[in-house]
């Protein structure tokens, strides 16, 4: 999970990678995905998976469940 930098509009995005440095560079450089272009991003919630079915799923069931991308956020907040 990503969220914008402060100074942006609040935004958080969930995807998946193989070469998180490389993707995040792209998000970063407006090369990403459509819905991250313009603004600037921190890695602040990543999770590793042994099959890429598995991250597929866990990705769709985070961009689903609003109430734990949001605990996500919280956490990284409270820190």
């Amino acid at each position: 999970m990503i969220k914008t930098i402060s100074g942006f509009k609040n935004k958080s995005y969930i995807g998946y990678t193989i070469n998180l440095k490389n993707r995040l560079h792209k998000h970063n450089t407006s090369k990403g995905a459509k819905a991250t272009k313009g603004y600037k991003w921190k890695l602040i919630y990543k999770k590793r998976f042994k099959s890429k079915n598995k991250a597929m799923s866990y990705e769709y069931f985070l961009k689903k469940d609003r109430k734990k991308r949001l605990s996500i956020l919280k956490s990284i907040t409270d820190e």
